[in-house]
């Protein structure tokens, strides 16, 4: 099976759990055995979920070894930057520490001033790196999104294997599958569109709250077709996913893993800051667990 079969399926953007301001690496394999138990199929370190902009080079380096030493499911490293040569450093070292695919997104702060810009950003990347590529689509964190035409023109390129779409633009997700090759995985990073994106020809989901619920991920993976994993995506995961909106998806996804006992600590790095009042969000995951 190659690594995009694989990817068709339910990759989750693992939390970077924290001690003291430290990465702590005992947590971290903790998530990693409670996601992996679930049922995931890859995991996706220093993805937005896992504060990657809050990571010194040297931890993300860290936490990508880790991941490969602990992991038993393919690992999609996140390798997101503002530069060519940044982005592709992050690659080379994510396939320097074993890796099997890295996530890349378009620059954000100094955005492109066309389409164009974009295309021929991830192209430089691609050609200069040995891994394969999901690129990344998420216009609320990088200020523009991956033009349709553009991931269209880069799903030819021999490196570029895929698109993980966070928009929430539904329309959009189904133009990438209109204008992109079947072998071209096109995955749905917005979590209540899960179902909706699988039943129109999506390949999979990259979603922050498989970290918490990956049994449930699993299931409507295997099931959005019939009632059962309609009533899952619109009752479970868009409850949830409507719980944690208010918080921002790493602080709400940590106070929801030590509401399941897989952390001992919600801790999140600046600027981000925890989830004061928790009441709502465990009266929601407790909810889940009964349906």
């Amino acid at each position: 099976m190659t690594l995009s079969d694989l990817l068709c399926g339910i990759t989750t953007p693992v939390v970077t759990p924290f001690d003291d301001g430290r990465v702590d690496e005992a947590a971290y394999r903790d998530v990693l055995e409670h996601v992996e138990a679930g049922g995931v199929d890859a995991v996706f370190p220093c993805g937005t979920t896992g504060e990657f902009a809050s990571l010194s080079p040297g931890e993300r380096e860290r936490v990508l070894e880790v991941t490969v030493e602990h992991a038993e499911v393919p690992v999609v490293a996140g390798a997101g930057a503002t530069s060519v040569a940044e982005t592709v450093a992050y690659v080379e070292t994510a396939a320097e520490v074993g890796a099997d695919a890295a996530v890349v997104v378009p620059p954000y702060f100094h955005t492109a001033n066309d389409p164009e810009g974009d295309r021929h950003f991830f192209e430089a990347v691609a050609d200069r790196v040995s891994l394969p590529l999901v690129l990344y689509n998420i216009p609320q964190c990088t200020g523009q999104r991956i033009e349709p035409d553009v991931v269209a023109e880069l799903a030819s390129h021999e490196r570029i294997i895929g698109v993980k779409d966070s928009s929430g633009d539904l329309e959009y997700f189904q133009t990438l599958l209109r204008s992109t090759p079947d072998s071209f995985r096109c995955l749905q990073g917005y979590d209540p569109l899960l179902v909706p994106s699988l039943r129109v020809g999506g390949d999979g989901g990259v979603n922050a709250l498989s970290n918490v619920v990956p049994e449930v991920y699993r299931e409507v993976f295997e099931r959005a077709h019939d009632e059962r994993g309609l009533r899952l995506g619109r009752d479970v995961i868009g409850a949830l996913f409507e719980a944690c909106t208010a918080y921002g998806f790493a602080p709400a996804t940590k106070a929801a893993l030590v509401h399941r006992d897989v952390l001992a600590s919600d801790e999140v790095r600046s600027p981000l800051v925890a989830v004061d009042d928790v009441t709502a969000l465990e009266r929601t995951l407790d909810d889940v667990h009964r349906r």
